[in-house]
């Protein structure tokens, strides 16, 4: 599918230190303060304020040309949901993620009813069509969803069976910490839907395991970006 050209006019910086400056923010567990001194010390004087608005402004445009470009997910589909507190107001951060880890969808609620579940499901299903099999934990929410939105779609409710999605959650842990919470639902929002993009695309999967392979994988990723944010 082809992407959509990301616009730089307007920009005194050349297109290639935003894109690099927005790639560094979202791939590594780096702080905008961090990112404005990895910058300097390759000569470029930028403040960590502006990074910010370089992620606000590119960072959804890339996210969105990126996942046009991933390949089709897998057929079983591992749903769970993480409790996140903003501003001291609890929050529930719904995920999905397919049989080889890719992450499907990310929907920040402030429910964890059947009404969030079924939300989850329908976006899920619109995009990517009915999978062969979904795994939960043993959230009730769940399953009731699913006789409305797909009753005859296989589920599998079990608390050890769900490690795939429990697992994604741990890069989120580590950024969640590194930016000491999260300021706003939108942010938050904004944030988790460019990070997994960029994981989908540069994770290495586990069938490529040798050297080669994963400097093979990393070289098709940035590739895959520069073709994203209009470099290349």
């Amino acid at each position: 599918m082809s992407t959509s050209p990301i616009s730089y006019k307007r920009h005194r910086s050349p297109p290639e230190i935003i894109a690099h400056a927005v790639w560094l923010y979202v791939r590594f567990n780096l702080s905008l303060r961090e990112v404005e001194e990895l910058l300097l010390e390759r000569g470029i004087d930028v403040s960590y304020e502006t990074v910010r608005r370089w992620m606000v402004k590119f960072g959804p445009g890339i996210a969105r040309n990126l996942r046009r470009r991933q390949a089709h997910p897998g057929d079983i589909w591992h749903l769970d949901e993480v409790r996140v507190e903003i501003s001291g107001r609890v929050f529930w951060l719904w995920r999905a993620v397919d049989q080889d880890g890719m992450v499907l969808d990310e929907i920040l609620q402030s429910r964890r009813d059947k009404r969030a579940a079924k939300r989850l499901l329908k976006s899920l299903i619109k995009r990517y069509g009915i999978p062969r099999r979904i795994v939960t934990d043993k959230l009730r929410s769940y399953g009731a969803a699913k006789r409305e939105v797909a009753p005859g779609l296989k589920h599998r409710s079990h608390k050890g069976l769900n490690n795939r999605s429990e697992n994604s959650h741990l890069p989120f842990r580590k950024r969640e910490r590194c930016m000491q919470g999260f300021r706003s639902p939108g942010g938050l929002q904004r944030y988790v839907s460019c990070h997994s993009a960029v994981r989908n695309r540069f994770s290495v999967p586990a069938r490529r395991r040798s050297a080669v392979q994963i400097r093979y994988h990393r070289l098709e990723a940035f590739d895959a970006w520069k073709v994203a944010a209009s470099i290349a």
